[in-house]
C-alpha cells in the first residue's frame, strides 16, 4: 500500500539533501553553535515539543520516515515559535551515516519504536549490533541515549547490548526502569500504553568518556527505510 507524500513547505523542515554529502544539518539552525540532540522516530512531534521548549539552549533535530507525522510536528513547532527544532523525514542510519559529522550529538532519544514482536522479525528492530556502529560515530564521549519501550524485551535486549558492546554506563536500574521521570516528555502514544495500566521501560545511557579522537572512518553505507521507498509524491 503506498502512501501519498505531502509536501511540506515549513521553515523547519529540512527538505532532502538529496545526497548532497556537504549537506551538514547543524548549520540550518541560528545558533548552530549549541549541542545538538537528535530524536529518532518523532511521529506528530507531542514529545520533542516540551523537550525542546524547555531546553532553549539546546538545538534539536527530530526525524521521521513518515510524511504526515513530520508535516504534524513541523505545525506544532511553528505554532509555539520555536526556533532551535528542525524536522528531516529520513531515515536514522542513513542521516548519520552521510550527513552528522563524529561525535556531534550531544544525546539522543528513541521513543516506542516499532517492536517488531516476532522472533522471524527481530532482526528489523532499529537498535542491535550494527545500528551501534552509528551510534559510536555520531554521539560524543559523555553523551546520553534515551529509550522507552513497550515491549519489556526490547528495553532489555538494548540496554544488554549497548552497555556490553558500546562502552556505556546505564543510568537506570538493570536492566531498565518503569518509573517515569519527572523532566521526561511523554508523548500521545506512551500515555495511551499508561492509562491502560500497561508500563513503558525507560534505558538511560551515558558514553564513557574513555576515548581520545574521534572515529576518521564514517559508518558503513546504508539505505533509507523500506517504508519510505513504499510512498509516491503528491498533493
Amino acid at each position: 500500500m503506498t502512501q501519498r507524500v505531502v509536501p511540506n513547505t515549513s521553515p523547519s523542515f529540512i527538505p532532502d539533501p538529496e545526497q548532497d554529502l556537504s549537506f551538514r544539518p547543524q548549520a540550518l539552525f541560528p545558533r548552530p553553535e549549541q549541542p545538538l540532540v537528535l530524536e529518532i522516530g518523532c511521529g506528530i512531534g507531542d514529545f520533542i515539543l516540551p523537550l525542546a521548549t524547555s531546553r532553549p539552549e539546546v538545538n534539536f533535530l527530530a526525524i521521521d520516515i513518515y510524511n504526515q507525522g513530520c508535516l504534524k510536528t513541523c505545525r506544532k513547532i511553528d505554532a509555539a515559535g520555536l526556533d532551535n527544532v528542525r524536522v528531516m523525514r529520513i531515515e536514522a542510519r542513513h542521516l548519520i551515516a552521510r550527513y552528522l559529522d563524529p561525535w556531534s550529538l550531544a544525546a539522543i532519544y528513541i521513543n516506542c519504536p516499532d517492536p517488531w514482536p516476532k522472533k522471524r522479525h527481530r532482526e528489523r528492530r532499529l537498535v542491535n549490533a550494527d545500528f551501534l556502529e552509528v551510534v559510536r560515530f555520531a554521539l560524543k564521549p559523555g553523551g546520553e541515549l534515551f529509550f522507552a519501550s513497550d515491549v519489556a524485551d526490547y528495553a532489555e535486549e538494548v540496554s544488554a547490548l549497548i552497555v556490553n558492546e558500546c562502552g556505556f554506563t546505564r543510568l537506570t536500574p538493570e536492566p531498565y526502569c518503569t518509573e517515569v521521570q519527572s523532566d521526561y516528555p511523554i508523548s500521545k502514544y506512551m500515555r495511551r500504553f499508561l492509562e491502560l495500566g500497561q508500563p513503558i521501560h525507560f534505558v538511560r545511557l551515558r558514553r564513557k568518556n574513555n576515548e581520545v579522537e574521534p572515529p576518521q572512518a564514517r559508518p558503513s553505507a546504508v539505505r533509507a527505510g523500506f517504508r519510505v521507498r513504499r510512498e509516491t509524491i503528491g498533493k
